[in-house]
């Protein structure tokens, strides 16, 4: 592993260079943005290996993580979907990316979470985050 890639996966999910490389980003006076875009490592059951697989295009979701610099952190991710030759379903890998119900990061939105609760004062100062 290189130094670089070991340097972004103390900033970035766990676990999201695995499936995730990591496309281009940006930074303006608000914001910091990192596009990741999923591997073409399509999600396959052994039975289907033999099968031609094609790349079928991506789909894009950004989601909030953990401010950095002072600035607001988006992920945005590139998934990537496949279809079996002959086939009219689409695949994709069951990644879980960000909370339920939220655009947030799974770790950020607990982090914000247990800060309203016990400590609303400081959850106020995260709310031009989100």
């Amino acid at each position: 592993m290189t130094n670089e890639k070991k340097i972004l996966e103390l900033f970035l999910p766990k676990g999201v260079l695995e499936w995730f490389d990591v496309a281009s980003g940006d930074m303006n006076e608000n914001d910091l943005r990192i596009i990741l875009e999923e591997k073409n490592i399509p999600p396959i059951k052994e039975e289907l290996k033999d099968k031609k697989i094609i790349s079928k295009g991506f789909k894009e979701i950004t989601i909030t993580d953990f401010p950095i610099r002072g600035r607001k952190t988006l992920l945005t991710f590139r998934r990537r979907y496949w279809q079996i030759y002959g086939q009219k379903e689409l695949l994709k890998r069951d990644l879980q990316l960000s909370f339920p119900g939220t655009q947030l990061e799974k770790e950020f939105a607990n982090f914000l979470k247990e800060a309203i609760r016990y400590h609303p004062d400081v959850a106020c100062q995260y709310s031009e985050f989100l």
